[in-house]
């Protein structure tokens, strides 16, 4: 799974290792990190908008998306996409984990829980 995030390529795609080319997954998508579901049919990513982070969820399977993407959460801050050369966030396999740097600022930590 590899994200581009900015300009004419911005996108998700997947890239086998047994041919090496790229898959558009998701083409035009703004993200800078997808990470793959513990179930291995889907991967997740975020798209920030002001104030708020959505996470979707994508079904997937040999080089297709399947279906819609679906709202998987919404957090109620905008995670920063990036920092440094390297995605400025982490968001763990199973949902339950969001990890981000704030550069320039003071430390926040949020639990929160889902319904």
């Amino acid at each position: 799974m590899a994200s581009s995030g900015f300009g004419g390529k911005s996108g998700i795609y997947e890239v086998p290792t047994s041919n090496r080319k790229c898959i558009p997954l998701l083409p035009g998508v703004e993200t800078i990190y997808a990470t793959i579901a513990r179930d291995g049919k889907s991967f997740f990513y975020a798209v920030a908008s002001r104030g708020e982070t959505s996470i979707f969820r994508q079904l997937w399977k040999d080089g297709k998306t399947i279906a819609a993407p679906q709202l998987a959460l919404k957090v109620p801050f905008a995670l920063p996409t990036w920092y440094a050369n390297h995605a400025a966030y982490y968001i763990s396999r199973d949902l339950s984990t969001i990890v981000y740097a704030r550069p320039g600022g003071h430390a926040d930590l949020y639990l929160l829980s889902q319904k």
